[in-house]
């Protein structure tokens, strides 16, 4: 039965917040068509400490017009280029929020890390946007009671703001993109997979090694275009795959020492697309091939079971299970911390998902 979804009486101001982590992919989607579509599934981490926490004011407008009505501020200040963003990500919601039109908006954001530096801020920043418009919607209309509606409305909402944002919605672990590894899998949202991870993988760790926490030179807006004409991007969906089989597989059983190979192959794989592309770029920096390589050699002496993934940026994910925290720990601050800008990385870990603050 289908729901008319306008604002037909007076309403009374609203304020909603949500906060909602980024993710850490570990098989990356690179390269998309049509209205933000994936070219190849992909599988990501849910984070916990690396969030974006937003606010939504809402209330009732004057004279509705044909534009969102919407201010915007960034951690207190205004952000006219991002809320430029915001309006036209907005404007073409009509469809699935008709009544976003007839409300006066404004949005407070704020990020507990470093904005654009690669750590996924966009698949922050979007799911914590799109699970406050879901929760208007559902105090509005009631529409969205059901958990499972509401995580889908969000997912697909944030994935057309950001591609990665779908991904953000579940807790532990999510699937984005057609595969038969679960069921429900779709390229137009994300499905949970964190029902299916082996327990050392609910409680797995991430540092986030802080190399240069400037914006990137290249955006992976303009990464994704780069994948059209890609010599090599046949081989690579059909890689990302194979790659997405294995891993779904390994993280049901457990073996470590697989899921580090795996993560790691897709790490190189991802920045290799980036330096063969036309034009070629690097999103590296030489103190994160000098950490890649530390880790390894600390993998090798101690037997740790850790490992390196990256984003489509300069910055490391340090990947480990939670007994070896004590020793990964020291691990950073004696050893990788000389290589993070300022010292900075941040302690993260798999987490829960989003959660609504009252």
């Amino acid at each position: 039965m289908s729901v008319e979804l306008t604002i037909n009486k007076e309403i009374r101001p609203g304020k909603v917040t949500w906060r909602s982590p980024s993710n850490i992919a570990l098989i990356k989607y690179w390269g998309k068509h049509g209205n933000q579509l994936p070219r190849n599934p992909s599988l990501s981490f849910t984070l916990t400490n690396a969030y974006t926490e937003t606010t939504v004011l809402y209330k009732m407008r004057e004279t509705p017009g044909e534009d969102v009505s919407l201010a915007f501020k960034f951690e207190g200040q205004d952000n006219r280029s991002f809320e430029e963003r915001l309006k036209s990500f907005l404007n073409k919601r009509a469809v699935e929020l008709p009544f976003i039109r007839q409300l006066d908006l404004e949005v407070f954001s704020r990020n507990s890390f470093p904005h654009s530096a690669g750590i996924a801020s966009s698949a922050s920043a979007m799911s914590a946007l799109a699970l406050c418009l879901c929760t208007i919607e559902d105090q509005l209309f009631g529409t969205l009671k059901d958990d499972s509606d509401f995580e889908q409305k969000a997912s697909t909402l944030a994935r057309l703001g950001s591609g990665s944002a779908s991904r953000s919605i579940y807790s532990y672990a999510a699937i984005w993109g057609k595969t038969g590894l679960v069921n429900g899998a779709s390229d137009d949202y994300a499905v949970p997979f964190g029902q299916n991870l082996h327990e050392s993988f609910k409680t797995y760790q991430d540092a986030i090694l802080i190399v240069d926490q400037d914006p990137k030179k290249v955006s992976s807006s303009q990464g994704h275009k780069l994948m059209e004409n890609h010599p090599f991007a046949n081989v690579r969906y059909e890689e990302a795959r194979r790659h997405l089989n294995e891993l779904g597989n390994v993280m049901k059983t457990g073996d470590l020492s697989r899921f580090n190979t795996l993560v790691e192959m897709e790490a190189m794989q991802l920045h290799a697309l980036m330096m063969c592309s036309s034009p070629g770029y690097i999103l590296m920096r030489p103190d994160t091939l000098k950490i890649i390589e530390l880790i390894k050699e600390f993998r090798k002496t101690t037997s740790a079971p850790v490992c390196y993934t990256l984003d489509a940026g300069p910055n490391v994910h340090l990947l480990y299970p939670l007994a070896e925290k004590a020793k990964v720990t020291a691990f950073i601050q004696q050893v990788l911390s000389p290589y993070c800008h300022q010292g900075k990385w941040i302690d993260d870990m798999v987490g829960e998902g989003p959660i609504q603050v009252d």
